[in-house]
């Protein structure tokens, strides 16, 4: 019989290329990890690793047993999680990945009164940029993705549930003083003589797609994935930006004055889950306060 426990083994090896690596991942030996590995061969009845030298590399049954394992362990995971959480939400755990500026935001509210009406749901908090988020859903990593996307897609997620919290709109960053600074909205073609501070790669993306639209290509001087440090190269004068809703709350702009830029862009913020952990109480709480979170914001 195939146990879980070995499959988060030869998940940890597949991604880590060696057993030392995997069992420091694992916090556990790597006579251990060695140990489970023959098991796990042992009941799948055929070679799952090939070993040469200091190499290691995938079966064929291999990289299909690690294809499965995520869906597997997501399933294990959905059954205890469930289990756990029946007398109440008396006990419960939410793996929650977000991006930044919903991190900063969206997030402690939702969590602050998740913890106030049920005090036994322990939540963990990481941060990841979509599409990374995503795949660390599908992977079985995390069991609550915040995330956002620009445009619609139908077909992007399609295998997830997907709970749509707000729209966000970008707003324009220009430096005091700036010639636009007092303007209550600007068209985003009066800004394409200016140095461009850009953001993170996903909305790197669509400023070059907007600004196109719009008939020029910006001119991009500085890319940084932190939104302070943004706003501190606009204060400093070095630049304009172009910055989600959200991004402008998280802090506070000294030096650099907010404008509406048209024509008027959104990216979608949404809590994303997979169809099995949706059912678990503790994650459809989560949900419920992110969506509560997002009516407020």
């Amino acid at each position: 019989m195939i146990e879980a426990r070995h499959l988060r083994v030869l998940r940890a090896v597949a991604a880590t290329g060696s057993f030392s690596a995997a069992a420091r991942e694992l916090g556990c030996t790597q006579p251990a990890v060695s140990q489970q590995m023959k098991a796990l061969e042992t009941s799948a009845g055929t070679p799952l690793l090939i070993r040469t030298g200091r190499e290691m590399r995938l079966t064929q049954a291999g990289e299909a047993l690690v294809r499965h394992a995520a869906g597997i362990l997501a399933g294990l995971t959905a059954a205890e999680e469930e289990v756990a959480a029946i007398a109440g939400l008396r006990a419960g755990r939410v793996r929650l990945v977000s991006f930044p500026s919903g991190s900063s935001t969206l997030v402690p509210t939702a969590l602050a009164a998740l913890r106030a009406a049920h005090p036994g749901t322990r939540v963990s908090l990481v941060e990841a940029e979509p599409p990374r988020s995503v795949e660390m859903l599908r992977e079985g990593d995390c069991d609550v993705a915040l995330a956002f996307r620009y445009g619609a897609n139908a077909t992007e997620w399609d295998d997830l549930v997907v709970r749509p919290l707000l729209a966000d709109r970008l707003v324009g960053l220009v430096p005091e003083g700036h010639r636009l600074a007092e303007a209550g909205a600007v068209a985003i073609a009066e800004l394409a003589g200016e140095s461009w501070i850009a953001g993170c790669p996903r909305c790197r993306r669509q400023l070059v797609d907007v600004c196109e639209n719009a008939g020029f290509t910006p001119r991009i001087d500085f890319a940084t994935d932190d939104y302070p440090a943004v706003v501190g190269l606009v204060s400093a004068g070095l630049g304009v930006a172009v910055l989600p809703g959200l991004a402008i709350e998280s802090v506070r702009p000294r030096g650099a004055r907010t404008v509406a830029v048209e024509p008027a862009v959104e990216r979608e913020i949404v809590a994303l889950t997979l169809p099995d952990l949706a059912q678990v109480p503790a994650v459809a709480a989560t949900l419920d306060q992110l969506s509560l979170a997002a009516a407020r914001a």
